[in-house]
This record gives C-alpha cells, structure tokens and sequence, in this order.
C-alpha cells in the first residue's frame, strides 16, 4: 500500500484542483499560474533529456513548442470551431471533448518530426554547434509561420477559446485545468519510462562518453535520434497546452527568449535530474508572478539570480540526483515501474 501512496496523492491533487476550479474557489488568475506551472514543467523536463541526461546542447526547443502549439491550435480550429477562414467546423463541435487529447499528441508528432532537423545533424557536431543548429531551427520555423498569411503570419492564429466553449458545452468542467495536469502527468511518466529503458541506458552512455558508447556496440545514431525526437515531441504537447490555455498563439512567443526560460528552469534544477526540473519549472514560474511588477527589469533580476546560483551551486538545486537518491525513505512510498 505504501508504494502506491505518491499515486493516491497525485489522484487527489488533480481532484481536488478540478473541484476548487469547478466551485470557483480558485480565481483565473491562480489558475492560470497553476497552469502555467505544468506546462514549464513538461517543457523543462523535455529539454532536460537532451540537455541533462544526453550531455547535449539543444539552445532552441522553443521552436519545437511552436510546431506542436499551432498544430494542435489550427486542427482543433478546423475540425471543431467556426473560423473566418476555414469556414464551418468539418466536425461537430460536441466531439471536441473526446478529440482534445489526440489534438495536443497530433501537435507532439508534428514537432517530433520537426525534432529530425537537430537530431540528423547531431550526429557529427556537438556542444557549440549543436546550439548554434537548433538556434538556426527555432528561426526557421517561426521565420515559416510568420510568412504563412493563412494562419495569421505574424499576427498570430486565434479560436482555441471557441473549441474549450464547445468542450464545456457538452459538460461544464474546467477543461484546460483538467488537461494540462493530466498531461503534465503523462509527459513526466513518459520521459521516466523512456530513461528507465534500453534507450534511456544508451542516453547515458552517450552522455559519459560517446565514442565509448560506439565501441561497446551502442548504436548512439540511432538512440540520438529518438531522443531527440521524444524530447522535441513533449516539447510539442507542452506547446499545445500552452496556446489552448492563452486562446492566441503568436510567433513572436516562441522566441529565443521562451528558449532561454527552457535553459534557465533546466540549469536552476539540475542537468539530468527530472525531481529537479519539476521543483525549478515550479519555483521559476512562482519568481514570474513574484518579479512581474517589475515589468522589464525582472529581466535583469532573474538571470542576476541565475548568476548567484551558478557562482554557489554550479550543478544547480538537485545536481543530477532525484528526490529519491536525496531522500531514500521517500521511496517507499511510491513506486514507477
């Protein structure tokens, strides 16, 4: 009974936050923060496995992000919602509740596919070059979207809120509270069972020593591959989520500086520790709220803090440890296999 305690509490959490949220005891506002909170965390933990457990350099999953928010956005839009441009709904609107999720894991294929631009060049560049190509594949692809003048440009694509509407018509819930834990959830365990694999192995042999890995017959062209695209792919259902939550999705969001929060939330955690990108994508999104009245100056104030914490703790809050190598008797307590 005690390894499944962590389960039991999980349940109630996301009960309890759908009920607080159905009762209105919880305003937009906290909800929009808690929300805000799952989607760094499903972003942080997905760059985590390229950046922590691989040992790679990945500077632009924000394109990544984009990909899978205005694929989820425009198919959900098309099937299920009346638009100026593509016209009445191919679908009735009442079957939006049953087709979301397959709306944000369509968003996650199309950005798992986008992830084969990193993945095929990481095969012979690491470190510096490696950034500098996924930096140049995150101006690709909002360079792509800006200069398609069907879903918006640059003025960005809107209509997600009239798919939610439809959702709620069928039963009042609150929907998006409701997905996005859910998914946070899914993209964690996810990500766990991938590093807990064969893969996952492979992935931290790379990490230790690549040409070691080859000679011990690790197959790292092929492991690079899915890992980049699994990591890309989450990355993608956090983008999803993330233009359903705003009901807009604009370019200009998944910029290099949406890529720098992904760095920042990754480094204040600790490369290759999950445990650790869950507490710093929490803490990250908590210091947004906390330093928004200072507008642009939190700009300086964050990676000013960021600086601190390099100069006292350089392998960030976790290292590459989890809560349970920190504190073994959480262990009994849950249990992921």
């Amino acid at each position: 009974m005690f390894r499944y305690t962590f389960h039991i509490i999980l349940i109630l959490t996301g009960g309890l936050i759908t009920w607080m949220a159905y009762e209105e005891m919880l305003g937009l506002y906290t909800l929009s923060v808690l929300m805000f909170m799952g989607v760094n965390i499903i972003m942080s933990t997905s760059l985590n496995l390229v950046n922590g457990y691989m040992g790679e350099f990945s500077c632009g999953h924000a394109g990544f992000m984009c990909v899978g928010a205005y694929i989820s956005s425009i198919l959900g839009v098309l099937l299920f919602a009346k638009d100026k441009v593509f016209g009445a709904p191919l679908l009735d609107p009442s079957l939006a509740i049953y087709a979301f999720p397959f709306l944000i894991l369509a968003g996650g294929v199309a950005a798992a596919l986008a992830g084969l631009l990193v993945a095929i060049p990481s095969y012979k560049t690491r470190g510096d070059y490696l950034a500098i190509i996924t930096i140049a594949a995150n101006y690709i692809i909002i360079s792509v979207i800006e200069n398609l003048g069907v879903i918006g440009g640059s003025r960005g694509f809107m209509g997600m809120k009239r798919v939610i509407n439809a959702m709620e018509d069928v039963a009042y819930l609150p929907w998006m509270p409701i997905w996005v834990f859910l998914f946070t959830v899914f993209s964690v365990w996810l990500l766990r069972r991938y590093l807990s694999s064969t893969f996952g192995k492979g992935v931290s042999a790379i990490c230790q020593d690549e040409v070691a890995a080859e000679i011990m017959s690790v197959n790292t062209n092929k492991i690079k591959t899915i890992s980049f695209m699994v990591s890309s792919g989450v990355a993608g259902i956090a983008g999803g989520l993330f233009a359903y939550v705003i009901g807009y999705v604009n370019p200009g969001s998944f910029n290099i500086l949406k890529s720098t929060e992904a760095l920042v939330m990754v480094y204040l955690g600790g490369m290759g520790s999950l445990s650790g990108s869950i507490l710093s994508a929490v803490l990250f999104t908590l210091l947004l709220e906390a330093l928004r009245p200072l507008q642009i100056i939190k700009w300086v104030v964050i990676p000013l803090l960021l600086i601190i914490l390099m100069q006292f703790r350089p392998e960030g809050i976790m290292g590459n440890k989890e809560l349970g190598d920190m504190f073994p008797w959480l262990k009994k307590f849950y249990k992921f296999k």
